[in-house]
């Protein structure tokens, strides 16, 4: 028996890094799996995004465990498509009970020609999109009746100022991972009379190729304050997606039942510092 056995969850950036490792985390939990991804480039962010390829794994892995996942390629920034991709999974699995609005992007790098474009496409696909990615799906939870729970991955940049750099990626982050807490504090309240909970999760770096690239070392290279700033109170660089998945599981699942309206740090004791 799993904690989620009879549940169904919707996952964007499901293709590979924390969407990946939270649709196995689930899965092995006894969830059926809706997966969405891009799996296309976006001009202004400088490292390799997720390909259909990754997105093919993630069902491989998921139906390994004898799973069911329907997987999509969607954009976050397209309602439509997301609606779309929702539908299609309600339609082959019946329902949905947990929404994780994980998708996102990172536009920063050592070179950043052109600092307006980068602001509007990280607040379109890690603001915008998790609007979008709640509100093609939540009806569905409430019209069942049964409750379920959202939780939007938002980053320990949601509750600092540190590590922005005043670039337009950098500013475009900041903003809109701070800005999904008010969505997190509004539908917390919004949603709790259907006994749907919404909560957010915010890693410090995870271990997945947004951060783990070339480009950002570079970055961390030529701003030693920057690297400094970013650094965990713990002594570990990074944490790893596993660590952002089992904190996941705990909220969508009963050990979390009566967790709503929280911002949850999965950092390393970064918060404290």
């Amino acid at each position: 028996m799993g904690m989620l056995d009879g549940k169904v969850a919707f996952i964007t950036g499901a293709a590979r890094g924390q969407g990946r490792s939270h649709a196995i985390t689930l899965a092995e939990q006894g969830a059926d799996i809706i997966a969405v991804d891009i799996c296309e480039q976006i001009p202004s962010v400088h490292y390799a995004m997720a390909t259909s390829e990754d997105l093919e794994e993630t069902v491989k892995q998921v139906e390994a465990l004898d799973r069911r996942i329907v997987a999509t390629q969607a954009d976050v920034r397209d309602m439509g498509a997301l609606q779309a991709a929702v539908q299609k999974g309600v339609a082959e699995l019946g329902r949905v009970d947990i929404i994780l609005a994980n998708a996102g992007i990172v536009t920063q790098g050592v070179d950043d020609p052109d600092p307006i474009q980068a602001f509007n496409d990280v607040i379109a696909v890690n603001l915008a999109g998790v609007r979008n990615t709640v509100h093609a799906a939540v009806q569905h939870m409430i019209d069942q009746g049964e409750g379920g729970s959202v939780v939007l991955t938002s980053s320990t940049q949601g509750l600092t100022g540190r590590g922005g750099a005043g670039t337009g990626g950098g500013d475009g982050y900041a903003a809109a991972k701070h800005g999904v807490v008010g969505l997190m504090r509004t539908w917390a309240n919004w949603l709790a009379p259907h006994n749907i909970r919404v909560n957010s999760i915010h890693p410090t770096g995870v271990a997945t190729p947004m951060i783990m690239n070339e480009t950002i070392e570079q970055m961390m290279a030529a701003n030693p304050d920057m690297g400094n700033a970013m650094a965990n109170l713990m002594p570990v660089p990074v944490v790893e997606s596993i660590d952002i998945s089992n904190a996941v599981l705990y909220l969508v699942s009963d050990m979390g039942r009566y967790v709503s309206g929280v911002t949850l740090p999965v950092d390393a004791g970064f918060m404290a510092k």
